[in-house]
């Protein structure tokens, strides 16, 4: 009697393989009705944080002007002085130039006369191209 409660004792600690399938096939299910909505959610993330890292972007270019009553001709000039005394930088912290969240440079563009209209700041999105939809849209500082 004692070596048939073992044999059931041990039958009852191993998994069967179509328990392990049904688990298998219940955690692909689960991440088929989760993963999109996860996706959707880092894309828009992703969105987010370039507009706030322009925004971040924009302060700082707003700061050097009020010092150096000119907009910077690169977004380096924020981190790095070119020579210039009334320069009080740097304007960033910490002090480097962030990349948008797909890994690429942000866009700057200081207008022709400097008085005349604002500077752009922007990113291309995931495709790096100008236009696009969703995960490729461009952000814009004056978005």
């Amino acid at each position: 009697m004692n070596t048939n409660r073992r044999q059931v004792k041990r039958r009852r600690q191993v998994f069967s393989l179509v328990e392990i399938m049904i688990v298998v096939v219940i955690i692909g299910m689960i991440m088929g009705l989760v993963g999109p909505n996860v996706m959707k959610k880092l894309q828009k993330a992703k969105h987010q944080n370039a507009k706030n890292q322009i925004k971040l972007l924009c302060n700082a270019v707003d700061d050097y002007y009020l010092d150096m009553s000119e907009y910077p001709g690169r977004l380096d000039d924020l981190v790095q002085n070119s020579g210039h005394e009334k320069w009080d930088g740097p304007y960033l912290t910490p002090p480097k130039v962030p990349l948008d969240p797909w890994g690429k440079e942000y866009r700057y563009e200081v207008p022709a006369s400097q008085g005349s209209s604002p500077y752009g700041l922007y990113s291309y999105g995931a495709d790096n191209a100008s236009g696009g939809e969703g995960e490729s849209a461009d952000v814009h500082s004056w978005e």
